[in-house]
């Protein structure tokens, strides 16, 4: 096991460390820090990599065997309804849990107490959109209907739901609905729901069933979306103030002291513990009510599952703890410095035009550190037999998370509608449904929620809002996480129509060959080939496909 630890840790070395020595290279070029914030952030980094090891182990030994096993069972008695209820109740509950949920609804204190509620009613609003829509994942697979159909039908109420917002003076509520929609799937719920999905799809002989192993995700992420929208409708929610840091209190940040920073870490400990016991705490009763009545897993299946458990909760109290405490203060600086241009006397332009590049190369890098990517990843490589591998999927997610920045950062500097970009990227994307292969589809709509994490909330959440602070555009600080999840839509499809456009050529050198080796006789002619089943429909692996005699 230790063995194993360190494997895992090393691999969380790799990932975290590109976007460190970017972090440091560029606060040395660009954005001079103190000592003591220099020293928060490789702290922070340190507690990356740590608790990136733990999680990732903890979640192939707890998170992933449980989520198929919940999965699995639920629908094993074809007791639909009953399967549907469960689901239900199970995003409900994993939803409120979610730490990143709490730190969004914070934000939106204001607005809501205007309108006499308190965050609860988003919370619980989260909840049941999440709740509804895995019931809704949970039916689509036990049916066999397609991924794009719910996904057409869905984003099509979602954005004329956003336009009557926007007719009715709400807009300013549509990029924190967006938003909604991302943070629910945080490093928690993730493993759980990918395995889940599996789970289900694993009771299904025919050939589709491997390519809806994905896509809780993708629908999960669309009934926050929805149900935050109709709040917002109903509430008459018009301004959405944005908590920003102010110059004061990052001037404080910036003169931190060694001691100062050893505080923040041990004050930031407590929070977090109880944050993650919660969440983990709810899938843990959740499990062991299954387990009481289904008896699904063996005493040496549960002791494993259990000890993953503590490995998931050690991994996630480090690894929030590193990224509140070392990388909000970075991100903030970095956001507000560069964007109050000029700043930088030797650049013969404004300082803000570099928040684009500068966001698209830590976008670039910064997605390898998202703990539920990995998860992600070596779910499509296990699915697809290898047909797709780790890293041709972390350097597809990484270019998208690339682009998401390099956009967000251009809608910050020109206050441009969210709309605008978000119609025709969705509009693009749900088109290109139609001609990838449909487990591409439901992988590229998974990722979006995947990309969506507690990096994203603890650091370019904060590089965001500190360049909307210095930009004078505070309105545009809602929908980075908007943007976050929308282009791995894109990127994930096109790499699979290429996927699926190599894998045709290849089938038909094989059949071209295979004549050549018969005398010229065509295959299907001798009777002796009838179908072809290619990767690119079922998920598996073979360039050659599979000869049915």
């Amino acid at each position: 096991m230790n063995k194993v630890l360190q494997e895992k840790i090393q691999e969380a070395f790799s990932s975290v460390l590109p976007i460190t020595v970017i972090v440091l290279v560029a606060s040395i070029i660009f954005v001079p820090m103190s000592a003591g914030i220099i020293v928060m952030f490789l702290a922070g980094a340190a507690l990356l990599i740590v608790g990136m090891g733990f999680f990732t182990l903890g979640a192939d030994m707890a998170m992933m065997p449980m989520g198929e096993g919940i999965g699995a069972e639920i629908t094993k008695g074809r007791k639909v309804f009953v399967a549907l209820g469960i689901s239900f109740l199970m995003g409900v509950i994993i939803t409120i849990a979610e730490p990143d949920l709490m730190v969004l609804a914070l934000q939106l204190a204001e607005a809501l107490a205007e309108r006499g509620q308190t965050i609860w009613a988003l919370i619980i609003t989260v909840g049941l959109g999440v709740g509804l829509f895995m019931a809704i994942a949970v039916l689509r697979v036990i049916l066999g209907v397609p991924l794009r159909f719910l996904l057409l039908v869905f984003y099509g109420v979602t954005f004329a739901l956003a336009f009557y917002m926007m007719k009715n003076g709400n807009t300013a509520f549509i990029p924190v609905s967006f938003d909604a929609g991302g943070v629910t799937t945080g490093p928690i719920t993730v493993p759980f729901m990918l395995a889940m999905c599996v789970g289900v799809a694993s009771l299904r002989s025919d050939k589709g069933a491997q390519s809806d192993s994905f896509g809780f995700v993708a629908l999960c992420s669309i009934g926050p979306i929805m149900t935050v929208m109709a709040l917002g409708v109903a509430l008459q929610i018009v301004d959405v103030p944005a908590e920003a840091m102010d110059e004061a209190s990052i001037t404080a940040i910036a003169a931190y002291t060694d001691r100062d920073v050893v505080k923040a870490f041990i004050e930031e400990f407590p929070s977090t513990i109880q944050d993650v016991g919660k969440a983990l705490g709810a899938i843990l009763v959740f499990f062991f009510i299954f387990q009481l009545v289904t008896r699904r897993f063996h005493k040496q299946q549960l002791l494993r599952v259990l000890v993953g458990f503590v490995y998931t909760f050690i991994g996630l109290v480090v690894f929030l703890t590193g990224v509140n405490v070392g990388f909000i203060p970075v991100g903030s600086l970095f956001g507000s410095e560069l964007g109050a241009s000029p700043v930088i006397a030797w650049l013969p332009f404004e300082s803000k035009w570099l928040l684009i590049p500068l966001a698209m190369v830590i976008g670039y890098f910064i997605v390898a550190a998202e703990p539920a990517v990995h998860v992600l990843n070596k779910q499509v490589e296990d699915v697809s037999q290898g047909a797709i591998t780790q890293k041709v999927m972390f350097r597809t997610l990484a270019i998208g998370m690339s682009l998401a920045l390099g956009i967000a950062m251009v809608r910050i500097l020109f206050n441009i509608s969210i709309l605008y970009i978000l119609v025709p990227a969705y509009t693009f994307a749900l088109a290109l449904t139609f001609f990838v292969p449909p487990m591409f589809t439901g992988v590229a709509f998974d990722a979006g929620g995947v990309c969506s994490g507690p990096m994203t909330s603890t650091f370019l959440l904060p590089f965001a809002i500190g360049a909307c602070m210095s930009a004078g555009h505070m309105e545009a600080a809602f929908g980075i996480v908007a943007m976050v999840a929308m282009t791995p839509l894109v990127v994930v499809q096109l790499l699979g129509l290429v996927y699926g456009s190599r894998l045709k050529a290849s089938a038909q050198q094989a059949v071209q060959q295979a004549e050549r080796e018969s005398g010229g006789i065509s295959m299907e002619d001798s009777g002796e080939i009838t179908e072809y089943d290619y990767v690119y429909e079922t998920g598996n692996e073979s360039k050659e496909g599979n000869t049915h005699e």
